[in-house]
């Protein structure tokens, strides 16, 4: 099921070079996203199909209203497993609501496992946050925007609380500049915490520190990983794309005014990329079965799901380099479509779980945690 008319997909792909140039937040997109009802809850499977459509359109507003349908697929998650705490979300996702993640921080590379923002409880249930948050996509938007930190008050057994604030909450403001290589139009600026409150009706989760289990942050995970793989891949299909009608439309003066696409190398350069990119569907399209189905992967769930990102971004990158080879120096300049793609594809490797994180992970499913050195 899609909200993704193919004249709405357009006027999206014809605003994309625009709101790179000029840095500027998609607001006509997301309008007209809203209108046509893309911003209610949908099926895993389903997101991943049509955001992978959407990212081949318009990669920058593809990977911001991610954050959106990650946190209503988190809900989902839960309401899945007989969980109606956050039904709210669903419910206001239904009626327009923009969610967005404020989660990473400057130097906390235990992600959602630790957090350098401080919660102070209010006495009444909920929670008042003071800290910075990086790369909150959306900013300019958000109407809602999920937050945690850490919850020193029994030293003795320090928390993880996570919560959501409403934009007219006190306390919030966007900081810094957003500059970026690529991904410009999510306007993803820091966002500063100065005592923000959180009522306890809209506290999520209280979590010990540490790798958690809990249904929670098994939604984060599994959405957050497949929406971000299923946008790349869509980056890797307007790659292809491209680079097939290139060198339809290439001639080589060496070889008597011969189609580029004649040309055996330039075959087998694209028959690798549509290779690699055939293979990121079906396992992102699985994995997203899996959890609309609550199938059981036990341990290996967290293996599977990073190994499904990692990958997709990887392949991407190179259909995009691929896509760039083949097309000619025209795609070098900076107006191509193909040096936009190329410089969103990069800002995949910054995505929780980066390289380094995913393949321990893996390591660890497969050999268990290293060994202390004596």
């Amino acid at each position: 099921m899609t909200n993704l008319e193919i004249d709405l997909l357009k006027r999206i792909r014809s605003r994309a070079a625009g709101y790179d140039r000029d840095n500027r937040f998609f607001t006509e997109d997301l309008d007209e996203l809203r209108d046509a009802g893309y911003l209610a809850p949908q099926s895993l499977a389903d997101g991943v199909r049509n955001q992978r459509l959407l990212a081949r359109y318009a990669p920058a507003t593809a990977l911001g209203i991610n954050m959106h349908h990650v946190v209503v697929g988190v809900a989902r998650v839960l309401h899945d497993r007989g969980d109606s705490s956050l039904d709210w979300i669903l419910d206001d996702a239904r009626h327009g609501e923009l969610f967005a993640f404020g989660v990473s921080e400057a130097g906390n590379d235990d992600v959602l496992f630790d957090s350098r923002t401080v919660a102070t409880p209010t006495g009444d249930g909920g929670a008042s946050f003071t800290g910075r948050k990086i790369f909150t996509s959306l900013s300019p938007a958000w109407t809602r925007l999920g937050i945690f930190g850490r919850d020193d008050s029994d030293p003795a057994n320090p928390s993880l609380v996570h919560g959501y604030l409403t934009r007219d909450t006190d306390g919030h403001r966007p900081v810094g500049s957003w500059t970026p290589l690529g991904m410009r139009a999510t306007q993803s600026f820091s966002t500063q915490l100065d005592g923000a409150v959180v009522p306890a009706e809209r506290i999520a989760r209280i979590l010990p520190v540490g790798p958690s289990r809990d249904p929670y942050v098994f939604g984060i995970f599994s959405n957050f990983l497949l929406l971000i793989g299923a946008v790349y891949a869509g980056i890797g299909d307007r790659a292809l794309e491209l680079g097939v009608d290139a060198v339809g439309q290439r001639r080589s003066l060496k070889n008597g005014g011969r189609r580029y696409s004649d040309d055996p190398d330039i075959r087998w350069q694209l028959a690798d990329a549509a290779i690699a990119l055939d293979s990121v569907g079906p396992q992102l399209e699985s994995l997203a079965g899996d959890v609309d189905s609550l199938a059981d992967h036990g341990s290996a769930w967290f293996r599977l799901l990073v190994g499904a990102k990692t990958r997709a971004v990887d392949v991407s990158r190179g259909v995009v380099e691929t896509a760039i080879r083949v097309s000619g120096g025209s795609a070098y300049d900076a107006e191509h479509e193909l040096s936009r793609l190329y410089r969103d594809a990069l800002a995949g490797l910054f995505h929780p779980s980066d390289p380094e994180s995913a393949h321990s992970t893996v390591a660890t499913n497969l050999l268990g945690p290293p060994a202390e050195r004596s």
